[in-house]
């Protein structure tokens, strides 16, 4: 349903909703304390529904370190991916775990919090994602870390083009002891 569409069902539901009120009570200040009321929880519907993509994954359930760090559980999040925060240089990165990547893409913004500077590096290669071929560059890190899985000296690819989030590809996923998914759970060990 487009937004005009929505707009006119909210104006149509809000005016019987209004001449419901106006019709079967006759005490004017009794009315509009009502209509105050309910317009209030109405708009705080419309702000809590709004904001729940928002703050849904400020809520959601994020990775746990099980046995010092040796088994890391990551709930599936409300959207059905799977997200976890590893390390890149000593700064938290939050990564989308993606198997159909082949590499660790770091966004231009992340490459740039992690130590690398974005306009020094060369993007002479190119990627095929689902929106479309990318610029990317190659770069290294000095260590990406994840509980007990370390990796010194780790390629990362940086993305040229628009990005929401660094994904954690097969490079580092194919250096995994144990990679599963169970449960609406994907689980990791070294």
């Amino acid at each position: 349903m487009d937004e005009l569409a929505q707009f006119l069902l909210i104006l149509v539901l809000g005016t019987a909703v209004a001449g419901w009120l106006f019709t079967d009570n006759r005490n004017f200040g009794k009315v509009m304390k009502m209509s105050i009321s309910w317009g209030l929880i109405f708009l705080g519907t419309i702000a809590a529904i709004g904001l729940w993509d928002d703050t849904s994954r400020t809520f959601s359930p994020r990775q746990s370190m099980l046995e010092g760090g040796a088994r890391i559980e990551v709930p599936r999040d409300p959207s059905g991916h799977f997200n976890l925060v590893v390390e890149v240089n000593g700064v938290p990165v939050d990564f989308l775990v993606d198997t159909g990547a082949t590499d660790v893409v770091l966004t231009m913004e992340d490459a740039a919090r992690v130590g690398l500077n974005p306009q020094e590096l060369a993007f002479i290669g190119s990627a095929r994602t689902a929106n479309g071929t990318v610029r990317t560059a190659s770069a290294r890190v000095d260590n990406l870390r994840l509980g007990k899985l370390s990796f010194d000296n780790a390629r990362v690819s940086i993305n040229g083009g628009e990005m929401d989030q660094s994904l954690l590809g097969m490079s580092f996923l194919g250096r995994v002891g144990r990679l599963e998914i169970a449960n609406n759970m994907l689980i990791l060990e070294p």
